[in-house]
Parts: C-alpha cells; structure tokens; sequence
C-alpha cells in the first residue's frame, strides 16, 4: 500500500511540473487579443447587445482606441426588463446610447481591481457613477451580479453582468 501511494505521488507531481511547464510555455507565447470590444461580443454572442450598440449608434466609439471597461449584459438579462422595453428603447436612440454609456467605463479595471479595493464608484460614459461592491467572493455593479470577468479585448475588457443596469433618474 505505501508503494501505490508514492506512485500516485509520483505520477501528481509530474502532472503538476507538466501543467505548470505547459502554463508557462503557453504565457510565453500569449498575444494581446485583437478583437475589440465589438468583435469580442458579437463572437461571443451578445446578440441582443450588440443590436442595442448599433441602433445607438455606439458601434465606431466601443471599436475605438479606448481603453474602456464594458459591464456587458447577456441575453438573458435583456429578457429580464418589461415587455416591450428593449423594442422601445431600439426606436429611441438617444436614450439607448445613455443606458448603454451607463454600462462603459473609460480605462481598462480589472477584477482583481475591484476585488483588492473591495468597491468603487468609477464614473462611466453616461456621466452617473456606478456603485460597484464586492460581496461574499462576488462583484455586484449597482443590482448586477458579474458572471464572467476579464474577458479580454484590443481596446480594453468585458465582465458579464446578469442584469441591465440602468442610470438613476434625472441623470
């Protein structure tokens, strides 16, 4: 029995030194992303958001040199809004470019960013400052839970949020 013991020792530890080569060969070999924010949603498929970015008109700026933080909404968090919402605001441009500026902020944060200060208020393209807090081992912006963070673009980076979030009223 300690001889099947120290080979599984074994055979670990090579697992573990040949994970850990491979980590660091593949690190060596890394490349910036050459999607923009744009691209990496419509290939990841944000459908409904990316719809909602052109109909706003916000296509060319989140294509742009950036960098920009996009808390991205999926699919499912558009269906959360009321009946008719998103056909609404798809025939209303203006106000679809202010809930969808609500969403970016100027500069590449990173979750690690947020997670070591434990919240922030980062002013975002709309103008409002979101109210981003990390409880429990989750980051929340404003009513959102982010589900997927970090997700790397040419011109800054996404973290998928669950719900739309939208800019306090008046603003």
């Amino acid at each position: 029995m300690t001889s099947m013991k120290l080979a599984l020792i074994a055979a670990a530890t090579a697992l573990t030194t040949n994970t850990a080569a491979a980590q660091m060969a593949k690190g060596a070999d890394y490349k910036a992303p050459e999607q923009t924010i744009v691209q990496v949603a419509t290939n990841a498929g944000f459908n409904t958001l990316v719809t909602a970015v052109k109909a706003a008109g916000l296509v060319d700026a989140l294509s742009g040199t950036g960098p920009f933080t996009v808390f991205a909404p999926t699919d499912a968090a558009f269906a959360k809004l009321p009946a008719g919402t998103v056909e609404a605001l798809l025939k209303d441009p203006q106000k679809l470019a202010a809930i969808l500026k609500y969403h970016v902020v100027a500069g590449k944060v990173m979750a690690a960013d947020v997670i070591k200060a434990k919240e922030a208020k980062p002013a975002t393209l709309q103008g409002a400052a979101l109210d981003i807090k990390v409880m429990g081992n989750m980051v929340h912006v404003n009513n959102a839970m982010v589900t997927q963070a970090d997700v790397a673009a040419s011109n800054g980076v996404i973290h998928v949020i669950d719900t739309v979030v939208l800019p306090p009223a008046g603003k």
